[in-house]
Formats: structure tokens, sequence, C-alpha cells
């Protein structure tokens, strides 16, 4: 709460990846209301996108969860909730992949999946943050690109120079261990994002929205040529 005194606005992100689900439950209900204890104006939450759709994803009812909450304690509010991280893509555990020219994901070749890039996130927290009460109360699933993991293939083709295929594979490889990410990808199979990316752009010319060519086109890929027995950055 000591943080937040003096402060207009305040941005907020819980996380399931530390204490579960339950636990990001509590975080950002607390988080909620240290903002209303220290006299905060406008606070925002980053949630993800379509939570409020019952998808039955744990990690996105808990941020639903979280959402109510906010809707219940009178603060004013404005909740942004981003889709697919294109940063996904370079997470350690598919650098090995990638290096070897797949790209692997748990889902057909041809399904799309929208996408953001991080750096569009935080334009957007600003934008959201400089427009005050015009968009207090408000919810917007925030999305830069959708495209099949085929077009990803083709695109990461040109921005890297080396050839890359798509090998889509089934979500239960995860059910064993993370059940959350086999629901999370079944579901972008069977239903996905639905965020509106073309009023979005229209409705937010100032932030940088950037399509995933334009992501690629600006990622350092010398990470590619590092062997896999070196440690991962």
């Amino acid at each position: 709460m000591r943080a937040a005194e003096g402060v207009d606005a305040a941005y907020a992100m819980s996380t399931p990846f530390e204490g579960g689900v339950d636990h990001e439950t509590t975080q950002g209900k607390a988080m909620t209301d240290a903002a209303i204890a220290a006299g905060v104006s406008h606070f925002v939450f980053s949630s993800v996108g379509s939570a409020d759709q019952a998808t039955g994803i744990p990690h996105f009812d808990s941020k639903f969860e979280v959402e109510k909450h906010i809707r219940d304690s009178g603060v004013p509010f404005t909740i942004i909730a981003p889709v697919f991280f294109m940063e996904n893509l370079l997470l350690p555990w598919g650098l090995p992949d990638l290096r070897q020219g797949k790209l692997a994901m748990e889902l057909p070749a041809g399904r799309p999946l929208q996408q953001v890039a991080v750096a569009d996130i935080g334009a957007f927290v600003a934008a959201v943050i400089d427009r005050g009460e015009e968009v207090t109360g408000r919810r917007f699933d925030i999305a830069g690109d959708e495209l099949t993991g085929e077009d990803a293939a083709a695109i990461l083709a040109e921005a890297t120079g080396r050839e890359f295929r798509y090998e889509g594979f089934p979500p239960d490889v995860f059910r064993p261990k993370i059940e959350d990410m086999a629901l999370m990808y079944e579901w972008f199979d069977r239903t996905g994002y639905s965020a509106d990316i073309e009023g979005l752009h229209r409705d937010f010319p100032d932030v940088n929205w950037h399509t995933y060519e334009q992501w690629a086109q600006k990622q350092d890929w010398s990470v590619l040529e590092q062997s896999e027995t070196q440690p991962l950055p």
C-alpha cells in the first residue's frame, strides 16, 4: 500500500506460476484492495484475453476472479487482457527446436492464433492511463496480429534467413504434468481469442502495434547460433 501512496494510476499484474491459481486470485484481490486503501484514482489490471468467456482454463479463471473483485470494489478501473505473447516463441525450452529449424506448437498448422508483442502491452497501458476517465470501467482484449503456425514459420524463415518448418502436436503431451496448459491449447484449437484487432488499431493509433512480421524483424536471432550445450539466455 505504501508504494501506491500519492499515485494517480497503478498498473497491476498477478501470476499463477509461483503459488498456483488460488494464490493468483488472492494476490490480485490484495493488490486491488491496497490500491483502494492508497487512494489510487485509476487501477489498471492485466488479465488475459477471453478470461470473461468461461473458458475453463484455470489460469484464465483465476484472473477473472480478480476482475470480478475489481468491478465489485468500486475502484475506477480499466482491465487490459492480452492474448498469446509473441515472445513466448523465445522461451528457453523452445530454443532447441528453433535451432533445428522447427517451429513446434500444440496446434494444427492451419489454426490461427492471435498474438501480441510485449512492447505493445506496455504501450497500451500507457495509452489507457493517459486517457483516464475515457476508458475507466472498460475491458479491452488486446492483440497485434492473427496468424497460423505455417504463417509464423514462413515469417521466421524470412526474418532469420533460415529454413523453418511447422510441426503441430497434440495438447495431451502437456497433460501428465501441466493440465492447465493442455486445456489452454485445446481451447485455442476449439475456440480461440477474439480481440477486435482492426478496432484496436483504429481506436488506439498511438500504440505502435506490431504485426508478427514486424516483431520478428526486430529480434536478435543470434540466439539461434548458440550451441544447445551453452547456457540459455
